[in-house]
């Protein structure tokens, strides 16, 4: 007989021949229900013989139930900071690789609830922000690239945007997806296809990291201090900078040195900033756009 039938069993004992009910306190572990005072001696010492018989299988279930409980409540706190620190955005499922799928979800579904976020398609949903003609809505081109099949990654000004670096709202919106043809549900778009199959694994942020830096930064609104700063708080995170530098090799090699002065300032693994330079010939300089004020823009070949 399993576990828990045995223990429903010993309950109905309990309450059928004594009327005392099951205590709350066996959630807590089977230790805690027998130092119960508010249970009767005798039903105390008929549990506690039967609760020894189920050995330490039936500890293990609680610790562990309790352990998913804890990493649910952990994961669902991840989601709604990183829903908070990202601002104005389409979030999906994916977005939160590194997290339970299952509490990610329902993070998503109660942040939807409580009206922090918008459900705009099937397991897209969408971050508002006020504005003077009231609350900003995603366009159908960026809702559209989120459920395409192929992974589809801003681009140009609308790359600059979900990123930070633009408040301005493209008028035709830019996307980048390694597909060899665009997407239909995109026609009104300005699609690249061909972009490296390496950037299948990436976020949205991620992918618009990369073409960011492939456009040299000519998006950005802020000045050239202020767009290092920014990209700096991106990539700080050392899982994120790691899935760049797996994708970059088939990036051009201006992206990857623009990505190594950048993990340069941010101290990052030599392991990983190798193998950002062992991809760079020598003898080339790279034009950095408005990024050549990096500290480390020189060591890394800028021009």
């Amino acid at each position: 007989m399993g576990i828990l039938p045995e223990a429903f069993r010993i309950a109905a004992w309990a309450t059928l021949k004594l009327t005392v009910t099951w205590p709350p306190s066996l959630r807590t572990g089977w230790a805690s229900f027998r130092r119960s005072s508010a249970t009767p001696s005798i039903v105390s010492s008929f549990i506690s013989k039967k609760l020894d018989t189920l050995g330490v299988a039936g500890y293990v279930l609680v610790v562990n139930a309790a352990k998913t409980q804890k990493s649910r409540r952990s994961a669902s706190a991840t989601v709604r900071e990183r829903v908070a620190r990202g601002g104005q955005r389409l979030w999906k499922h994916s977005d939160f690789a590194d997290l339970p799928s299952g509490a990610v979800a329902q993070a998503l579904s109660r942040l939807a609830r409580e009206g922090v976020l918008q459900r705009v398609a099937k397991g897209v949903y969408y971050r508002s922000e006020p504005t003077s003609f009231g609350p900003s809505i995603p366009s159908s081109d960026a809702v559209a690239a989120e459920t395409f099949n192929a992974p589809v990654h801003p681009s140009g000004l609308s790359a600059a945007n979900v990123l930070g670096l633009s408040t301005q709202n493209p008028r035709r919106a830019e996307f980048a997806t390694h597909a060899a043809a665009a997407p239909r549900a995109l026609r009104n778009a300005l699609v690249h296809t061909g972009r490296p199959l390496a950037r299948t694994e990436l976020t949205a942020e991620e992918g618009a990291i990369l073409e960011f830096l492939r456009q040299r930064g000519v998006y950005s609104d802020l000045p050239p201090d202020a767009t290092a700063e920014r990209l700096r708080r991106l990539l700080a995170d050392d899982e994120r900078f790691r899935r760049l530098v797996r994708a970059a090799p088939s990036e051009p090699p201006r992206v990857r040195a623009m990505l190594g002065a950048l993990g340069e300032e941010l101290h990052k693994s030599p392991k990983l900033l190798g193998q950002l330079k062992r991809g760079l010939n020598p003898l080339s300089r790279f034009d950095f756009g408005r990024l050549e004020s990096l500290r480390y823009a020189r060591e890394w070949q800028a021009k």
